[in-house]
């Protein structure tokens, strides 16, 4: 069970769910990655347009519009070099179908990333007071589908051959927000870019500052990877899957 003392990969594609599910699983993570020289893409699979932004006025299509921006503003606060990849799902309503597997995988040959990080589609609940979004489930399942077969795979879907899409093979993947978790990426010093991240989704924040929630799951990640042998004091965790040898 090891951490990434080196640069993990040259390209890193984060596919999530919905805006700031990257920020508050992977944050630290991404921030130190992009310090570090990685290439990093960010997809998401929604447009979060049913987060409720705390305004009885506003409508779906208004609220999508306003999380558009607040993506691209974490995303330029962790070092992310390229737009935000949206494939605009409905939120709430995600589902792992294979037209969510197909846009997965066109973006995985479009970006051609050597790691994937994903949510995990097995967890549903988390101790005694917390349930998990069906769409981070859906969204994990459909990103594992598209990395294997589909994106590797040149009759899976035809027609992305047909748009001069060639197959691709993901090397590593990173999934976050994980039960089951076997490496831990030390974080310390990017804590502060993870918050300063989070602050940009001000329709979901609503005036809450996260540093405080975030530097105690910070801790308690680190906790857990000294019982694995690392001597961190600020962590993120990943359940780690090698696809193929170097």
């Amino acid at each position: 069970m090891a951490e990434t003392t080196e640069k993990p990969a040259k390209r890193v594609l984060i596919v999530m769910a919905h805006p700031d599910d990257g920020e508050f699983g992977v944050g630290g993570t991404v921030a130190k990655w992009a310090a570090e020289g990685c290439d990093v893409w960010y997809c998401l699979v929604t447009d979060g347009q049913v987060g409720d932004a705390g305004d009885m006025e506003i409508t779906s299509e208004q609220l999508a519009a306003k999380r558009h921006v607040e993506a691209q503003n974490a995303a330029d606060a962790l070092g992310v070099q390229h737009p935000v990849i949206f494939l605009h799902y409905m939120d709430s309503r995600l589902e792992p179908t294979l037209e969510v597997r197909r846009d997965i995988a066109r973006v995985i040959r479009q970006v051609k990333p050597d790691v994937v990080i994903c949510q995990d589609p097995t967890v549903r609940w988390s101790g005694q007071g917390y349930i998990n979004h069906p769409d981070h489930r859906a969204a994990g399942e459909a990103t594992l589908a598209a990395i294997m077969p589909v994106a590797s795979t040149r009759l899976a879907f035809p027609e992305l051959a047909a748009e001069g899409l060639p197959t691709h093979n993901v090397k590593e993947i990173y999934i976050s927000s994980t039960q089951n978790a076997d490496r831990w990426v030390n974080i310390e010093g990017y804590v502060e870019k993870k918050v300063e991240a989070l602050r940009q989704h001000v329709s979901q924040l609503r005036g809450w500052d996260p540093l405080e929630e975030m530097k105690k799951w910070a801790r308690e990640n680190a906790e857990r990877a000294r019982r694995h042998g690392h001597d961190f004091n600020y962590a993120e965790s990943f359940k780690y899957i090698k696809m193929e040898d170097d």
